[in-house]
Parts: C-alpha cells; sequence; structure tokens
C-alpha cells in the first residue's frame, strides 16, 4: 500500500478548457442570432456533424469489438500517425466516423450507409 497522494495525469492536466458555460448535463446553450446566448434546445446545427475531439467527455459506453475489429482500429491509428502525421487515438477514431455515420444518416436517410449496411446484415 502506498502513502503518496494520487495526482492527475499529463492528459487531464495539459487539455484544452473551454470557456463556454455548461447547462447541467454538459450540453453548451445555442448562440441566438444577435450572438447572445439564446435557448433552442431542438435547434439543429448549421455546421455539418463533428466529432467532439479532444475534451472532458461526461458520458461514456461501452462497446466490445472482435480481435480484428481491434486491430484494425489499431491499425489506422498507426496509419494516421505514420501517413498524414495526425497523433490521435483510437476514441477520437471511433468518435469521429461515429459522427460521419450520423451525418450521413441526417443527411441521407434510407439511402444512408449505416441504414444499407443495418439492412443487409439483417437480411443475410
Amino acid at each position: 500500500m502506498t502513502r503518496r497522494a494520487p495526482l492527475p495525469g499529463a492528459a487531464e492536466l495539459f487539455r484544452p478548457t473551454s470557456a463556454v458555460p455548461r447547462r447541467p448535463g454538459g450540453a453548451a446553450p445555442t448562440p441566438g442570432a444577435d450572438g447572445s446566448a439564446g435557448d433552442q434546445p431542438h435547434a439543429l446545427p448549421d455546421a455539418p456533424r463533428r466529432g467532439s475531439g479532444r475534451q472532458k467527455h461526461d458520458a461514456k459506453i461501452t462497446v466490445y469489438v472482435s480481435d480484428d475489429e481491434l486491430v484494425a482500429l489499431e491499425q489506422a491509428r498507426l496509419a494516421l500517425r505514420a501517413e498524414h502525421g495526425l497523433a490521435v487515438d483510437r476514441g477520437r477514431i471511433v468518435r469521429e466516423a461515429v459522427a460521419v455515420l450520423l451525418a450521413d444518416l441526417d443527411q441521407h436517410g434510407a439511402d444512408s450507409v449505416l441504414v444499407r449496411r443495418l439492412r443487409a446484415e439483417s437480411n443475410a
């Protein structure tokens, strides 16, 4: 048993922080047309959907993947670093992938990649 007090890691100490005030639950207020913080809870964003990037996340899910999927994800992470100079973690890749699929679903609906793949899987 150690007597050393637990200290935050470097990722926690040097993570970017936001000056935007947060609502309970972590959601940022939607700015109004005049630039003030409006309250439009059901307004769709005009900008394309993006992954949340490197920030503190308040919600967590657990996703189980096969060994092959995990190896492919790690190979993608290494390729992004080696070939494109992007040093990202697996979580960032997954958040970006989810954002891309959800944006495609928003834009194409029944013709989206996600719907087509899920339909093909359920018909197999």
